[in-house]
């Protein structure tokens, strides 16, 4: 007995404890699920899942990363809703090639948050306040496209939009598909590249990674263009999904992204979490708000209260296991 009760507070206080308590979580809340309603399980409804939040899991990928370094993104929303509008008016104004369309949205994205990562080294300035200021830049910015929805009528884009991929008697989004091959090489490019491992020594301790030899400054930099450019993915994603541009679009996003990257195990602090726990975290998310949809009766802003309750107890948790580190 003694035994099982001290392997248990071992686990408790290891780091990976959240990514498995997520997991049984999203488990838990499934089997639930599937015992009140009726076709909760069905395949569809799981691909669902991930048709519908594979905008939000690309951004929790670049996010992911920005956790690790030990640093912080709040532009990530702004950026996608500035892409589905950059993205949009080159389409139905500039009549631009789509594809044209696509590798310059995601090449913005990729300087705009390179940008920020270089103002956050160079000038020593706290990750919250730089990007703060992106986020209002890069709203400011839709804004002076147009004030307005801008539709998408490019013939790519609604294919992109409408496509169903069979999948084992069910259906995948190309977005979907898009979404999880990123997911892929962002595993590969955290846990099996230089790269990824200079990021987990630069949130694990920065002036020890620098002591190390590590390129501090090469990292952020390249940390929050990395994020950047999954913010203007997932702009085009969702672009694939609404068919527009707007201003409006994904406002609060970036919160979304902070609590799903934390509820799939990664520190607060930096220096430790898994990537693939982005999609654990996005699936409890997402889950929280099919569950409401099949309840029916339950306000939308149930899921708001649920995720604030969830973030705050895995905060806490995280926490008590810093507490427990030597």
């Amino acid at each position: 007995m003694n035994a099982v009760v001290s392997h248990a507070r071992r686990l408790s206080g290891a780091p990976s404890f959240t990514s498995l308590v997520t997991v049984v979580l999203l488990a838990a809340m499934l089997l639930v699920g599937g015992a009140l309603y009726e076709g909760f399980l069905s395949l569809q409804v799981m691909l669902n899942l991930l048709i519908d939040n594979a905008f939000l899991l690309v951004i929790a990928i670049g996010m992911g990363f920005v956790i690790l370094s030990g640093g912080i993104d709040l532009s990530v929303g702004a950026v996608l809703a500035l892409s589905t509008m950059i993205a949009a008016w080159l389409l139905q104004v500039a009549h631009w090639p789509p594809l044209a369309v696509i590798a310059t949205v995601l090449a913005l994205g990729f300087l705009f948050g390179g940008g920020m990562g270089a103002v956050i080294h160079y000038f020593r300035l706290q990750p919250f306040i730089v990007t703060l200021a992106g986020m209002f830049l890069a709203r400011g910015l839709c804004y002076l496209i147009s004030i307005e929805s801008i539709t998408i009528e490019d013939p790519l884009f609604v294919a992109m939009s409408q496509t169903q991929i069979p999948f084992f008697g069910g259906f995948l989004s190309p977005g979907a598909l898009i979404a999880l091959a990123m997911l892929a090489s962002a595993v590969w490019l955290a846990h099996y590249s230089g790269f990824g491992r200079a990021v987990y020594a630069v949130g694990g301790n920065e002036q020890s990674a620098a002591m190390m030899g590590l390129s501090v400054g090469r990292t952020k930099i390249l940390v929050y263009a990395f994020s950047g450019f999954c913010a203007s993915l997932a702009g085009l994603l969702f672009a694939f999904y609404m068919l527009s541009g707007y201003g409006l679009h994904a406002q609060g996003t970036e919160l979304d992204a902070i609590a799903a990257v934390v509820i799939g195990g990664t520190l607060l602090t930096g220096g430790y979490g898994y990537i693939l726990g982005a999609l654990s975290g996005v699936l409890v998310l997402g889950t929280i708000q099919t569950l409401i949809a099949f309840d029916g009766t339950l306000s939308s802003w149930w899921t708001k209260i649920v995720i604030g309750g969830l973030l705050f107890v895995f905060c806490v948790v995280q926490r008590v296991m810093a507490f427990k580190s030597p």
